[in-house]
């Protein structure tokens, strides 16, 4: 029987002695045809310990090739591999355990929060190196291969399914919006528990024919040396923007290194115009895009700078393969140029949440469409702008108000690293806006001078009405803020009841 045929299969036969994962990590690289066995291999060790369809596989670790090893070995049995964010605490980690239930947890034991049984992702690397290959027959590509846990800005996280169906959308999305071919190598610095670093850092290169990169984390001086680093010949590198930012503030960054760049891709949360043109000056295309756990890559921005600088803030297109819609609260579609619910169809989309009935139903209209959360509008030319979470907003006055339309002028405040705003509890106005802000050092800006700029911009009802200088925002494991602590923090200095 022939063995399964994937992405990774495919391109062990057309390019197999190509360039496909290099694990900067433990300094190991393999070409299409040994990782495509290595991946066999990874499939054989986990039939001997009596993994079957359906059964969970999690895995709590850093970075490592090992990761995307369980992962494509699962999609090959039919097993759902389950990445764990290693940030969490320990008892947040045996909550994951519980819920998602795997028969097999592997576990890198030099993490603190490891305290649980599993196998070390040392033994695994031997049963893969000894294993015999796994030479099973077809993919089922619309069974689940994956939960990836939602970043759990407020409850308990949801698993969300993803079937190969899903995944190999996302590969063929992105790798037309960011022209990925066989000559592309990405870097990847984020981590594998997250859509970015697992999916769209793997799923379009190895579609393609190009080569991963394993990155244990971001260090903004290493990834700088990396990116330009003429022997590795980066071009593709993902970040939330604040790790955008903190690169451009680095005194090593130089510009005219990492003009081997196709782009700088980044998404996860808002990116404001002023620092998106801040790189256009420098010769970088910066290119924004939106994408969730549920949908994997959804809108991708042009590689034209000339159309970055004239849409800059916007997260760009869809592909034809992507329906989108945006509604009112009444499930109608509103006028161009409108801001409303974002709701999308496609082969991309989660087929639910697992174990969860009623939120997997919530989140879908009665005609099949799903509840992003995220407030968005569009152009005439069919750009897309996300106004903010829908859950973020808040009503002052009667009046909606959208906190991402105030950190994004506040990010073009001369001494400002970083701003958020959240809504607050208010006796007179209902609720009103909270301004968090991160100040560059020696940065002499004041309160005055947000004021100033925001006063120039925005109506009244959307000014904030309390400001908190703080040294960083909170964020989860993802890099996306965490409002939820900041609506906390809010409380705790007495702003609201």
């Amino acid at each position: 029987m022939a063995a399964p045929v994937d992405d990774l299969g495919m391109q062990a036969r057309l390019r197999p002695n190509a360039p496909a994962i290099d694990d900067l990590t433990s300094d190991r690289r393999w070409t299409y045809a040994e990782f495509d066995y290595a991946v066999a291999r990874c499939a054989g060790a986990l039939v001997a310990r009596g993994v079957s369809v359906g059964d969970r596989v999690a895995a709590l670790s850093k970075n490592c090739a090992e990761l995307i090893m369980l992962h494509l070995a699962c999609a090959r049995l039919g097993a759902i591999y389950v990445p764990f964010n290693w940030r969490l605490a320990a008892e947040e980690v045996k909550w994951l355990i519980e819920d998602s239930d795997p028969s097999l947890v592997f576990i890198d034991d030099k993490l603190e929060n490891a305290d649980f049984d599993g196998v070390s992702i040392d033994a695994l690397r031997h049963e893969i190196e000894v294993s015999a290959s796994y030479e099973g027959g077809a993919i089922d590509r619309n069974l689940p291969s994956l939960i990836l846990y939602t970043s759990g800005t407020s409850g308990k996280p949801k698993g969300a399914m993803l079937s190969e169906r899903n995944l190999a959308e996302t590969a063929i999305n992105f790798s037309i919006l960011g022209a990925v071919n066989e000559q592309s190598v990405f870097l990847c610095d984020s981590p594998m528990f997250h859509v970015i670093g697992l999916v769209t850092n793997v799923r379009p290169p190895l579609m393609r024919g190009g080569a991963v990169l394993i990155s244990d984390g971001f260090i903004p001086v290493r990834t700088l040396a990396r990116l330009g680093d003429p022997a590795l010949k980066v071009t593709h590198y993902f970040g939330v923007p604040q790790m955008a930012s903190v690169l451009r503030a680095d005194p090593t960054y130089d510009p005219n290194k990492l003009k081997g760049l196709t782009a700088l891709f980044t998404g996860g949360a808002p990116h404001p115009a002023a620092n998106i043109r801040a790189w256009l000056a420098d010769g970088i295309p910066v290119v924004d895009g939106f994408g969730m756990s549920e949908a994997g890559t959804v809108f991708g921005m042009p590689l034209d700078p000339e159309l970055i600088d004239r849409h800059a803030g916007s997260v760009g297109v869809a592909t034809p393969r992507i329906e989108a819609r945006i509604v009112d609260a009444a499930g109608a579609d509103v006028a161009m140029g409108e801001p409303g619910e974002l709701l999308l169809k496609g082969d991309n989309v989660t087929q639910g949440y697992w174990r969860r009935e009623k939120e997997t139903q919530d989140a879908f209209t009665d005609d099949g469409w799903f509840r992003t959360g995220d407030i968005a509008r569009m152009n005439e030319e069919g750009f897309y702008w996300l106004v903010d979470r829908r859950k973020d907003m808040f009503i002052s006055g009667g009046e909606n108000v959208y906190p991402a339309e105030i950190e994004a002028i506040v990010a073009g405040v001369a001494g400002i690293k970083e701003a958020a705003a959240v809504g607050v509890p208010d006796e007179k106005w209902g609720e009103v806006g909270h301004l968090f802000w991160v100040a560059h050092e020696q940065a002499t800006t004041d309160e005055s001078v947000i004021t100033a700029e925001l006063e120039r911009h925005l109506a009244r009802y959307k000014l904030p009405k309390h400001y908190t200088r703080v040294d960083a925002l909170p964020r989860n494991g993802a890099g996306k803020i965490l409002k939820t602590v900041l609506r906390e923090m809010a409380a705790k200095e007495n702003v609201s009841p």
